[in-house]
């Protein structure tokens, strides 16, 4: 009996392990997200009111919108974006409902304070730059890589996103075409009012802002994967197996263009290897069909 009971405690015991284990696991994951958007948002700030903002570059959004109001009024950059969040997340709630539009809420209330906080940041950091091309372009990775770190970690920071949802939902377009809507509109005001060179600028910022972020959301691509329909599919396998050392999946496929079942060979291999395997299929098969595509994560195998 003794021994029974014994058991059962190491029993309740090794259960109530795995139980703090997965606690202290997603307290953890939550924390590291927590901080990964304060992070971003901070990054974000720090890149309007170093580069941004001293060189009347507008990029779209809310915080372009202040910009042009702090140039013409004199308003201050951070209480306009608040106003304008405050406003856009009441209006989100009516429009699109209270699920999507919790991930804004944090986000529109929070970098607003950051811009305040980092006003003076460029004298903090003594960086002065009057280089515009420079500007855009360190200016748009900083805010590029805020941007990714918030994304990643699933929130926003409000502003005009919540407008190209509502502009998606009811214009009955994609949210591509929104954002050109909106950050189009806000883009070509400030050519309007700060020059034309100022709308270039503005459009580089936008540019590596968008390539910036979505480094940091998919990571840097170290692998290649190939697709490929060729009729010498079993020596294109060994030549992958055998010579490239990398494993091969066959998928058994209808051929719309031929109407006759194929065999499509999927590889995922490292970058260093991709002019290697490109060219070995147009050794063994001149004529084969084969597409290239990034692979940002592999899990798995040996």
């Amino acid at each position: 009996m003794a021994r029974q009971e014994d058991k059962k405690k190491r029993k309740n015991c090794s259960l109530c392990a795995d139980k703090v284990t997965s606690i202290d696991y997603k307290d953890a994951a939550k924390l590291k997200r927590y901080l990964s958007f304060v992070l971003g948002v901070l990054f974000v700030a720090i890149a309007y009111n170093v580069f941004i903002s001293p060189n009347k570059m507008v990029p779209g959004g809310v915080s372009g919108i202040a910009i042009v109001l702090n140039n013409l009024f004199g308003l201050d950059n951070s209480l306009v974006i608040l106003i304008i969040n405050i406003f856009l997340v009441i209006t989100s709630f009516i429009l699109l409902g209270k699920e999507k539009t919790k991930a804004t809420i944090l986000g529109s209330l929070l970098f607003p304070v950051f811009v305040k906080l980092t006003e003076y940041s460029n004298v903090w950091l003594q960086i002065d730059i009057s280089q515009k091309l420079l500007a855009a372009i360190f200016g748009g990775m900083l805010h590029g890589f805020g941007l990714g770190l918030i994304f990643k970690a699933g929130f926003t920071i409000g502003g005009t996103d919540i407008v190209n949802q509502i502009i998606s939902k009811y214009a009955k377009t994609s949210m591509g075409k929104a954002m050109l809507i909106s950050d189009g509109s806000i883009i070509l005001a400030s050519g309007f009012f700060f020059g034309i060179n100022s709308m270039l600028y503005s459009i580089i910022i936008l540019y590596i802002m968008s390539l910036m972020s979505d480094k940091v959301v998919l990571g840097i691509s170290d692998n290649k994967v190939f697709y490929i329909i060729t009729d010498r599919d079993e020596e294109i396998k060994t030549y992958i197996m055998d010579y490239l050392k990398h494993g091969v999946t066959i998928f058994d496929v209808k051929s719309g263009y031929k109407n006759k079942n194929d065999n499509v060979l999927m590889t995922v291999l490292p970058t260093k290897d991709y002019y290697r395997l490109r060219e070995g299929i147009k050794e063994i098969d001149k004529n084969a069909f084969f597409i290239v595509t990034d692979s940002y994560e592999v899990f798995g195998g040996e």
